[in-house]
């Protein structure tokens, strides 16, 4: 009889113990895909960090674009200033006549010094001035240090345009990278 007593508990032992093997079973399961879940952020957050690196290169790049096109700005307002100085000091000129006619030649007195134009008058004057740099209109003589100047205007805007389009493009290439996750 002792046997049998012996041998119910140990069925019994041997019962519980598999129900903690069933039971350990699905934990260790459970921790299994937590880890590969774990893995999974971590490879993602590799990536983010690489993009993340990328965009602070594209940064500091358009930072660089931005000195660049600071100083361009800074050159073109002193070449406007130059310009305005020389306007300002220039006669006014005759609207162009439709038909071209030979002038005649006649000798002038020299010109007086002129004031300084109404708001009016400058911004007229500076309206001629962009139709003659845009093509538009056909200067009535051509005076030779003021093609230097307008040589330099449109050097000026050329690379005032250029380094715009090349900041835009670091933006877009940025925001790109920005919400590329």
């Amino acid at each position: 009889m002792t046997g049998m007593i012996l041998d119910g508990v140990l069925m019994l032992l041997l019962v519980a113990a598999l129900g903690y093997g069933v039971r350990l079973e699905r934990k260790l399961t459970a921790l299994r895909e937590g880890q590969q879940a774990f893995a999974s952020a971590v490879t993602d957050l590799n990536a983010a960090a690489g993009r993340a690196e990328a965009a602070l290169a594209s940064l500091r790049a358009s930072g660089q674009e931005t000195d660049l096109l600071h100083d361009r700005i800074i050159k073109a307002r002193e070449v406007k200033a130059q310009l305005e100085a020389l306007i300002a000091r220039g006669p006014v000129a005759a609207p162009a006549p439709a038909a071209v006619v030979e002038p005649v030649r006649v000798a002038a007195p020299a010109p007086a010094p002129v004031a300084p134009p109404a708001d009016d008058e400058r911004a007229q004057r500076m309206a001629a001035l962009a139709e003659r740099i845009q093509g538009m209109a056909i200067p009535a003589k051509p005076r030779a240090a003021g093609e230097s100047n307008v040589a330099a205007i449109l050097g000026a805007m050329a690379a005032n345009q250029s380094a715009k389009q090349s900041l835009n493009r670091a933006r877009r290439s940025l925001d790109e990278d920005l919400f590329a996750a």
